[in-house]
C-alpha cells in the first residue's frame, strides 16, 4: 500500500526548515524587544470555544473547521486561529490579576481549516500571532500593527501596504447594521444562501462574501465611516496618528471587515503588490476585540491582536527574490582510517560537539576518497583525519577545504584551533 500526504498538508524537508527555524527566532527575537511573552495553547479545544469565540455566522465555524467526538461523547475541534484560545486560557488563568498590564502574548503554531487547498492556503497551516489584552489605549492598536510591519520589514519584504478601518464601537455598529439592513433587504434573494442567512445575524459580513463582491449593491452600500459616533472617529484619528508618528504609511478602506465575528473599532491588513506573487495580496491581518473576553466569562477586558501565516510569509520572501542568511555547512568532518582509530572517533566527536562545534562523520565505512566527498557535500569548513599514525601521535590531521591547506593538531589543542580558524 502506498501512503501519501493528506491533501492540503506539507512535508517541511530539511533544507526548507532551516527557513522555518529562521523567521520563527526572528519572531521571538521582536517579540521579545516589543515585551511580548510566548504562549502555548492546545492544539484542540473544545467546540464551543470557537463556536463563541470566533463566531457562528463565519465561514471558519459554519464550513471549515475540523470538529470530532472523543471518547467522552465531548465535541472537540483543531484550532483554525489563535485568538479563541488564547482569550479561553487569559479567562481560565485570570491572567486579568496579574500585575504588568496590559497581558501582551504571543504565539506560534499550527492551525488547522478543512478548505480548499490552494497556493498559500493550506488545510494545516502555521500561525504567528500576538493578543495585547487589557487596554483600551490607540497607541497599543499602533504597537501591535508596529510589530507585525517590523518582522516583515526585517526580513527584507518591500512593496507593503497596510489597510486599515474601524468598525466602531457596539453603538455604531448597531447603527451600521440596521443601515445594512434596510440597504440589502429588499434584493437579498439575489445573493448566495450564505449572504441571505447572514442578512439578520451578522450583515457585516455580506461584504466580506468572495461570490457576491461584484453585486451592484455591495459598490453602495453604507459605509461604517459614516456611522462611527464622536469616540469611535476620535479613536480611529488617535491610532491614525499614531501610526503616522511611527513612521508608518497606511491606506483608510472602508470596506475592510475582516472575516472574524468579533472585531469593532481598528480593524487592519498588511498586503503585498509583489511582482510574481499575483495582484495585491494579504498577507496578514487583525484588529480590535473588545468584549470578546467577557463572550467567555471574563470580565470587561479590551484586546487586540494579529495573525500571519508563516506559508503566506515565505512566498512573499521567494517572490521577491529574498535570501535569507541562513547558516549553512558544519564546521569539521571527522575522516577517519582504520579500526582502532574508527574506536576512539565517537568520543572525538562527543567532546567537539560538546564545545559547540558542528561536526559529522562517516557512518556507511566509506573509502577515504568518498569520506572527502561526503565532507565537500555537507560544505565542512575542515577535514579532521584520524588515522593510525595521527592515534599514536595523539594528534590528528586538520585539512582547511577551502585552501587544501593541512596542519597536524594535538587532540587536547583541537577544540582551541577550530574555535580560532572558526573567528
Amino acid at each position: 500500500m502506498n501512503f501519501k500526504i493528506p491533501r492540503g498538508t506539507q512535508d517541511i524537508l530539511p533544507e526548507q526548515s532551516a527557513k522555518w527555524q529562521y523567521i520563527e527566532q526572528r519572531a521571538h527575537e521582536l517579540c521579545r524587544t516589543y515585551n511580548y511573552k510566548e504562549i502555548r495553547t492546545p492544539m484542540f479545544e473544545q467546540t464551543e470555544v470557537f463556536a463563541r469565540g470566533v463566531g457562528d455566522t463565519t465561514d471558519i465555524v459554519q464550513k471549515e473547521m475540523y470538529t470530532f467526538d472523543d471518547r467522552g461523547g465531548r465535541s472537540l475541534t483543531l484550532r483554525p486561529e489563535g485568538t479563541a484560545s488564547v482569550v479561553r486560557s487569559y479567562v481560565e488563568n485570570k491572567m486579568h490579576g496579574l500585575p504588568d498590564q496590559p497581558v501582551k502574548l504571543y504565539y506560534i503554531g499550527p492551525m488547522f481549516r478543512y478548505e480548499r487547498p490552494q497556493s498559500g492556503r493550506m488545510r494545516q497551516f502555521v500561525q504567528f500571532g500576538v493578543e495585547a489584552l487589557g487596554s483600551d489605549d490607540p497607541a497599543i492598536d499602533a504597537e501591535v500593527i508596529a510589530l507585525a510591519m517590523d518582522l516583515y520589514k526585517g526580513l527584507g519584504l518591500t512593496d507593503l501596504k497596510l489597510v486599515i478601518n474601524s468598525l466602531g464601537d457596539k453603538d455604531s455598529r448597531t447603527a451600521h447594521r440596521n443601515a445594512l439592513i434596510d440597504h440589502f433587504k429588499p434584493r437579498i434573494e439575489e445573493f448566495c444562501s450564505d449572504c441571505q442567512a447572514r442578512l439578520e445575524k451578522n450583515p457585516l459580513r455580506i461584504l466580506d462574501c468572495k461570490k457576491d463582491h461584484g453585486h451592484e449593491l455591495m459598490d453602495t452600500a453604507p459605509s461604517i465611516l459614516d456611522y462611527l459616533n464622536e469616540s469611535s472617529k476620535a479613536y480611529f484619528e488617535q491610532v491614525q496618528r499614531y501610526l503616522t508618528a511611527i513612521g508608518i504609511e497606511f491606506v483608510v478602506d472602508a470596506t475592510l471587515v475582516r472575516g472574524l465575528d468579533y472585531y469593532n473599532n481598528t480593524a487592519f491588513e498588511i498586503m503585498i503588490d509583489g511582482k510574481g506573487f499575483g495582484a495585491i495580496t494579504t498577507l496578514s491581518g487583525g484588529g480590535r476585540y473588545n468584549g470578546l473576553v467577557e463572550e467567555f466569562g471574563g470580565s470587561d477586558v479590551p484586546g487586540i491582536g494579529f495573525a500571519l501565516s508563516i506559508e503566506r510569509l515565505l512566498m512573499a520572501l521567494e517572490a521577491q527574490g529574498i535570501e535569507l542568511p541562513i547558516q549553512e555547512g558544519i564546521d569539521a568532518y571527522l575522516v577517519v582510517m582504520g579500526e582502532e582509530p574508527k574506536n576512539v572517533a565517537p568520543k572525538l566527536l562527543h567532546d567537539l560537539r560538546k564545545q559547540g562545534l558542528t561536526v559529522d562523520t562517516d557512518y556507511l565505512n566509506k573509502k577515504m576518497k568518498a569520506q572527502f566527498k561526503a565532507a565537500d557535500r555537507l560544505n565542512a569548513s575542515f577535514a579532521i583525519i584520524l588515522g593510525e599514525q595521527e592515534l599514536e601521535n595523539d594528534s590528528v590531521m586538520v585539512k582547511a577545504l577551502s585552501t587544501g591547506e593541512q596542519e597536524e593538531v594535538k587532540v587536547q589543542e583541537l577544540v582551541s584551533y577550530l574555535k580560532s580558524k572558526k573567528k
